[in-house]
């Protein structure tokens, strides 16, 4: 195996030291030694060799409980320091394979090969311009660590950058790890976990600070770097208003399972971001009004401003204008009437700033309005006055609840009994009335007046910033045009996007016969100006329908919805509801999106961003603008250059993967009687519930089998057990079926030839590589009733055999043959992840047994375990 990058083995190094330098200081001599005894024996222990495990397990099972705490939260530390610094050695202009990684290249090498395929001059700017990715950040609750230990962290990374910056022997270098070592020893002294749950609002502010941090500065370096790439090969330079990726947010919109998020938190939520992009904005005017200081303007821009410094001038206007917005904001948070007048209007924003840049390019100083002024300038058509548009999420039952009761009032019948079709006439007719719907004398339930409130939010001035009405478990036209009315009868006068969200197996295989039922009704033609956006949701059918059946399911999904949507004329924007695990969807995205259906990204390409997978990819303003251009390389390519449509056979043999893959994976989760029994006896799923990972609720309703389990504590609690269960059961009978059958060079010509099918299998290897059969064994043998364990041991029996049979379809010897990186970075965290499943097993048990209340020390170390795991395992739910 290639040997780990010199640097990257400085940096874990340098950063273990401080962190064991720390513990020591703190905890003294003894603690410390004790940590290292158990890393060395869990490194030796990775052998396999059984006594040496033994030795491990009597080492941890020998802590007295005043020493779990420092133990996990030792182990914990490092894993998220190797993180941190992986992370940022990625950016590293010294790492070893700079200029190799594909991802360095991968726009310019597109642009290359666009170019050689006649796509080029203005043409080709045009289509770089009109990529139209639209990220979505949500607030889905698997980001562990605390916003204050983030905070940190990026700082790190800052001071890890400029130690690379520097050479060995630089002056600044022991300055640098000086403060390193003190900002180790501050995320030491810091509780890494939450004492009580982030409210719906505060993880909108987590959302905000990641803009302000990291992607206010990544979207100008972005595009100016594509630029320099464009022009290179005899393009145009991009318009100032190009906008080929933007940004959206579920955090303080998504009410759909979470009580917590009401028309009040909405509405402070889009207040709170207007205050945020004033600030911003301000930031940028102050900065800018210091730099331009210069006199020479146009003719039309002097005599506008005649001051002898006219810019500075034009933009004290507008600094008056940002502070007004601001203070307005702030008012309306609290709740106060401000008469002070804000912008509105993007428009208002952007048009002194263009005077300022018209000027100076007519001035001949186009050198100087390129700078910051033109960042800013970017910055505006990417973010506006909203900073980042919020979607309004809400499930369909609730409408019709609403409905519902104003039939009930009026004494119109029952809505609920109506059938589809009388629905349907029922809604239209109210839709062209003159007569307001909603009744002036009338006490609604508070759950109808709770929605009701909230479409009558985004009938403000405020609203504007809601980018969309997301209605989950949509399945008839009549869910769509209940919300139209709704928004109407509110006095939402602009034609807000109303997007229906297929989930469950059944909704995505009806998604097109349903969307064309709706897209042949006249009334919402007009409404939807023939354009629409239909969201793809991928965790609950996984959990619904297991990984394999669900791919495929969303595959043909966005197939029928494209074709069917050429059909009716219809301009279609699919919606992915990813998540950061293979089991709701995640991987890396350049290779997700060459892998949809050809054509189905047309329309540009919108997908959501959870959790911990926000922090990774866009936490630092380097990485965030290197996943940018991932984005937008890989929707250009799938677009201008797609891949081959997949032949009949490849088709059939996926359609019959999929047949005994979702059988397989119902008769195991749904219909054997043991299996939720196992579940929540061998993961830590009941304990879940006392990490505060996020507002929402981790259950949609208390009791019940794993139907009412969320997709994300779903998957959370198997990784932590590392079976990796979601992503790979069903998926060993389906491919050991086909092999039996003869089919293996069928499967394995899909494999190298179909981008769908290989990136489905190298995920599955991704997940597989990460899976533990003993560690999910010490699980079981610890916490599982006898008479449940040959369940169990089936369990793993099969993850062995999904194991080989992925290894046989790929023509490998071992997992990772071809992903050494991956390799190396798991071998670096086994030995500190190793112990932290161990001790998470033997605390369970503990607690369990225990008929006394738990001692803190053991409830504290059990949390600072699933903490430190999902750390190790680099993504969680």
């Amino acid at each position: 195996m290639k040997e780990l990058d010199a640097l990257l083995r400085d940096k874990v190094r340098m950063l273990g030291n401080a962190l064991g330098n720390t513990i020591r200081n703190d905890l003294g001599e003894d603690t410390l030694a004790q940590i290292e005894t158990i890393r060395k024996q869990a490194k030796r222990a990775r052998t396999g060799d059984e006594n040496e495990r033994d030795k491990l397990l009597d080492l941890l099972k020998g802590l007295a409980d005043d020493s779990l705490v420092p133990v996990v939260r030792g182990f914990n530390q490092f894993l998220n320091l190797a993180n941190l610094a992986e992370q940022q050695h990625g950016i590293s202009w010294r790492r070893e394979d700079v200029g190799e990684e594909s991802t360095d290249t991968m726009f310019p090498d597109l642009i290359k090969r666009l170019v050689e395929a006649g796509i080029e001059g203005e043409d080709l700017t045009s289509k770089v311009a009109a990529a139209n990715v639209e990220l979505v950040l949500t607030a889905h609750p698997t980001e562990v660590t605390r916003r204050t230990l983030i905070q940190k962290y990026d700082e790190l990374s800052h001071l890890l950058q400029q130690r690379d910056d520097l050479h060995d022997e630089h002056p600044s270098l022991a300055s640098i790890e000086e403060r390193i070592s003190r900002l180790i020893n501050e995320i030491w002294h810091t509780d890494e976990i939450r004492k009580v749950r982030p409210t719906a609002v505060d993880e909108a502010k987590w959302g905000f600070a990641v803009i302000e941090n990291s992607l206010w500065y990544a979207i100008p370096e972005m595009l100016r770097s594509m630029n320099i790439d464009l022009m290179e090969r005899g393009a145009p330079a991009l318009p100032l208003d190009a906008v080929p990726v933007r940004f959206s947010s579920w955090m303080g919109g998504d009410r759909d399972g979470n009580p917590n998020v009401t028309s009040t938190v909405t509405e402070e939520v889009l207040y709170l971001a207007r205050w945020m992009a004033a600030d911003l904005y301000l930031r940028d005017i102050e900065h800018l009004g210091s730099q331009l200081s210069m006199y020479a303007g146009t003719p039309e821009f002097k005599a506008k401003y005649p001051s002898h410094e006219p810019y500075r001038e034009c933009l004290h206007g507008l600094r008056t204008r940002l502070e007004n917005t601001r203070e307005w904001a702030q008012a309306n948070v609290d709740g106060e009437v401000c008469e002070l007048k804000p912008l509105l209007d993007d428009a208002e924003l952007v048009e002194p700033l263009q005077a300022c840049y018209d000027s100076l390019v007519g001035s001949g100083l186009k050198s100087i309005a390129d700078g910051d002024l033109l960042d800013t300038l970017r910055r505006c058509a990417c973010f506006g006055l909203a900073l980042v548009r919020l979607d309004v999420r809400q499930e369909s039952t609730r409408h019709s609840a609403v409905l519902a009761e104003i039939c009930d009032f009026y004494g119109w019948g029952d809505y609920l009994e109506w059938s589809e079709e009388k629905k349907q006439e029922f809604l239209l007719k109210e839709l062209t009335s003159r007569r307001p719907l909603i009744p002036e004398f009338w006490e609604p339930s508070d759950e109808v007046a709770e929605v009701l409130a909230t479409t009558r939010i985004l009938a403000q001035p405020i609203g504007r910033g809601v980018s969309c009405y997301i209605i989950s478990m949509a399945s008839e036209p009549s869910d769509i045009l209940s919300v139209a009315l709704l928004l109407q009868a509110s006095g939402v006068r602009h034609k807000l996007p109303v997007v229906p969200l297929f989930e469950t197996l059944s909704d995505l295989e009806q998604s097109g016969p349903r969307m064309e039922k709706l897209w042949q009704v006249p009334w919402y033609r007009e409404y939807s100006e023939c354009r629409q956006q239909v969201m793809i949701g991928y965790s609950d059918s996984s959990k619904d329908a297991g990984q394999l059946a669900a791919v495929w399911a969303q595959y043909q999904a966005q197939e029928i919805l494209s074709r069917v949507a050429d059909e009716q004329g219809y301009s279609l924007r699919l919606f992915h509801g990813r998540g950061g695990t293979v089991g709701r969807g995640g991987g890396p995205a350049h290779r997700a999106i060459l892998a949809q259906p050809p054509g189905s990204v047309r329309g540009g390409l919108r997908v959501t961003e959870q959790g911990e997978m926000i922090r990774f990819k866009f936490g630092l303003p380097e990485i965030a603008e290197r996943n940018l251009k991932i984005y937008i390389s890989a929707v250009l390519e799938a677009n201008l250059l797609p891949p081959q449509a997949p032949v009949k056979e490849w088709r059939d043999t996926m359609s019959e993967l999929a047949e005994v893959g979702v059988g397989s994976y119902r008769a195991m989760v749904r219909d054997n009687p043991d299996f939720v029994s196992y579940f929540r006896a061998a993961t830590p799923e009941q304990e879940l519930g006392k990490l505060s990972l996020g507002s929402r609720p981790a259950r949609r309703r208390s009791g019940g089998g794993i139907e009412t389990l969320r997709a994300i504590p779903w998957i959370f609690a198997w990784t932590q057990i590392r079976l990796m269960l979601p992503a790979w059961l069903g998926a060993d009978s389906a491919l050991e079926d086909q092999i039996q059958r003869g089919k293996l060079t069928t499967l394995r010509q899909m494999y190298c030839e179909w981008p769908f099918f290989r990136t489905y299998i190298d995920m599955l290897e991704m997940v597989l590589s990460k899976a533990d059969t003993a560690i999910a064994g010490y699980y079981e043998a610890l916490l599982v009733e006898p008479d449940m364990q040959p369940l169990g041991s089936l369990l793993r029996q099969r993850l062995g055999d999904v194991t080989t049979l992925v290894l046989q379809v790929k023509e490998q010897s071992e997992l990772l043959e071809h992903n050494q990186s991956l390799q190396q970075s798991m071998q670096v965290r086994d030995p500190y992840t190793d112990p932290l499943h161990y001790l998470q097993a033997e605390l369970l048990y503990r607690e369990r047994q225990s008929a006394d209340v738990v001692s803190t020390e053991v409830e504290k170390a059990l949390m600072v375990t699933m903490a430190g795991i999902a750390a190790g395992m680099r993504n969680t739910g």
